[in-house]
């Protein structure tokens, strides 16, 4: 009975700590991660003050298949200008949310999209992004 209130823990944990994006610390430990692991890079440009930038962190963000589809395939960074994160100067962009998908060492693989995407757009857009990041891994 006990194994099983344990396992039933357990699993309850590994669940809700699964439903969430794993951000890298700062920009520059994204970067390294990502050259570790091979993977593209999602990087969010945002601010606490932007209803915009909120919007997308509650919604989009919280979505169960985007969740699982940044944790298995990408390396997400966040950078709130409000709290004096690192921006690399090519990035600053004056509109938030701005997002942008880089290659492994930092570049930008595209121009960026500004604003709350919903779900279902950032959906295609992740994989349109992981589609030609594996083209180009490739090469």
């Amino acid at each position: 009975m006990i194994k099983k209130v344990f396992l039933s823990i357990f699993l309850l944990g590994s669940v809700a700590f699964a439903q969430e994006i794993h951000w890298a610390k700062d920009f520059h430990s994204g970067i390294k991660e990502a050259m570790k692991q091979h993977k593209p890079i999602l990087f969010v440009f945002s601010r606490h003050s932007c209803k915009y930038c909120v919007l997308l962190e509650k919604t989009t963000f919280q979505d169960e298949k985007v969740i699982k589809a940044l944790n298995r395939d990408f390396i997400s960074i966040i950078s709130y200008t409000d709290d004096g994160d690192y921006v690399p100067r090519e990035l600053w962009r004056p509109g938030t949310p701005t997002l942008w998908f880089l290659k492994e060492n930092g570049e930008p693989m595209f121009q960026p999209v500004v604003g709350a995407l919903p779900a279902q757009d950032f959906l295609q857009a992740l994989a349109i992004v992981k589609t030609e990041f594996d083209k180009q891994k490739k090469k």
